[in-house]
């Protein structure tokens, strides 16, 4: 989303989208108890008028969000917000000469969503805008035109870009030697498994563990393997097929048996190791560098969603998430056993556990707690577009992609950036064709 917008509209558009939070709920409010400027036209856009109070509006929302202009100094402020209003005005112009027309259905769908996002009826929210001053006409023609410039905008730019195939593939080159060309390894083991019974005892265990010993001594002193797994595993397989697991990317083995083999040469047999199941014999029977690929940080998190409702609003919902959090991070309460209790996403069942995420998988506001979590860190309540969220980071491991999330990832990086780019020569383009005039302040 862009900033050409006044502070008004930036927030009612904002709501719509479901990105400001309790913005919503208390920002027009702050507004309405700041002093209005005074008034009068500061420039016109191919005979439109924008005014003093626009202006100040926008920049007093551009000084409260110094990542916009970090280092800006009032008169620069002023000259920023004057420049994206000009943008703003003129591009409307462009989407209305176009003949683009926004449908009653959508801006009562828009309506809604702000609604929605606030946990109130469409009545309600007409009240409480009511009360902050702004009339449902301006609200709804508010909407109107940020949904007039999303279609311009998709239509004279996303929708004319294009990513190659060609282009994925340099773009994947570059950002592997960029990591230093790290290749994945695809290992082949086979292995013989002695299991243990969970009833077993101290002395059943180690007389298991000592037929084990034996077992990998026969194979290292040269017994073949395919026949010792055959006679001895007690793997699902019952060791068909000499207990060969296949060729397959390392990553997908248990850390235990990479870990056991990562200095075994090929051919050779590993020691014994145990496990849930039980002992382990472990041979490496093929091992080759695979494809350069890219490497992600890859997260594995669960959470609790609970969703704010007229009988448990927002407020009691994060109070109550705010009380289990204290339980959890005390030990009073176990994380995943309170996810299967109350949770109200999919994951529930398995105590909010959502799995290995590679970056993007989830909504920013989620990603972004996500990623200042240290393993076994709980974050204070979350307020997303979803509900309120409890996230706790399990683990993390750097991964190579798969063939095809490297290819998702490379189109959808290209395809931002040649967006970005394409937007920027748009903006220029509208902003040339356009007549500005500028004028002074009265005196």
């Amino acid at each position: 989303m862009n900033d050409h917008f006044s502070s008004t509209r930036w927030l009612v558009w904002a709501c719509a989208l479901g990105l400001a939070g309790l913005l919503c709920s208390t920002g027009a409010a702050a507004q309405s108890s700041i002093p209005r400027p005074a008034d009068f036209i500061v420039a016109v856009v191919n005979s439109e008028p924008i005014t003093n109070q626009d202006v100040q509006a926008l920049k007093l929302r551009l000084s409260r969000d110094r990542r916009a202009a970090p280092d800006a100094t009032p008169a620069e402020l002023n000259r920023k917000a004057l420049e994206q209003l000009i943008n703003e005005k003129a591009q409307l112009q462009q989407a209305r000469d176009a003949g683009i027309k926004i449908e009653d259905e959508a801006i009562d769908s828009a309506e809604m969503n702000v609604a929605s996002n606030n946990q109130v009826t469409r009545d309600e929210l007409r009240k409480n805008l009511s009360k902050e001053g702004l009339t449902v006409k301006t609200f709804r023609d508010q909407l109107r035109d940020q949904l007039m410039l999303s279609r311009v905008r998709e239509r004279e730019v996303e929708g004319r870009v294009r990513v190659s195939d060609q282009e994925v593939e340099q773009y994947l080159q570059e950002q592997i030697q960029a990591q230093g060309g790290q290749a994945a390894i695809d290992l082949n083991l086979a292995m013989i498994l002695i299991a243990v019974p969970e009833s077993s005892t101290e002395a059943q265990i180690k007389a298991l563990q000592e037929q084990a010993e034996d077992v990998a001594r026969r194979a290292r002193s040269g017994e073949n393997f395919a026949e010792l797994a055959k006679k001895f595993s007690q793997a699902m397989d019952k060791g068909a097929n000499g207990g060969e697991m296949g060729l397959r990317p390392s990553e997908r083995y248990p850390d235990l048996f990479l870990n056991a083999t990562r200095n075994v040469r090929v051919g050779a047999t590993s020691a014994v190791v145990r496990s849930g199941a039980g002992f382990h014999i472990l041979k490496v029977l093929d091992r080759r560098q695979g494809q350069a690929t890219l490497m992600v940080t890859q997260t594995r998190a669960r959470h609790i969603l609970v969703r704010p409702t007229a009988q448990a609003p927002q407020a009691q919902v994060v109070a109550r998430l705010n009380e289990l959090r204290q339980s959890i991070v005390s030990g009073k309460a176990d994380f995943a056993a309170v996810a299967r209790q109350i949770s109200q996403d999919g994951s529930a069942a398995q105590g909010g556990d959502l799995g290995w995420a590679n970056p993007g998988m989830f909504v920013p506001e989620f990603e972004q707690v996500m990623n200042r979590l240290r393993p076994g860190q709980v974050a204070e309540p979350l307020v997303s577009r979803f509900g309120v969220h409890l996230i706790e980071v399990m683990e993390r491991r750097n991964a190579p992609l798969s063939d095809q999330d490297q290819r998702a990832v490379a189109r959808s990086a290209l395809r931002e950036k040649k967006t970005e780019e394409a937007y920027n020569i748009w903006v220029d383009d509208v902003r040339s064709r356009a007549y500005v005039e500028m004028r002074e302040p009265p005196q």
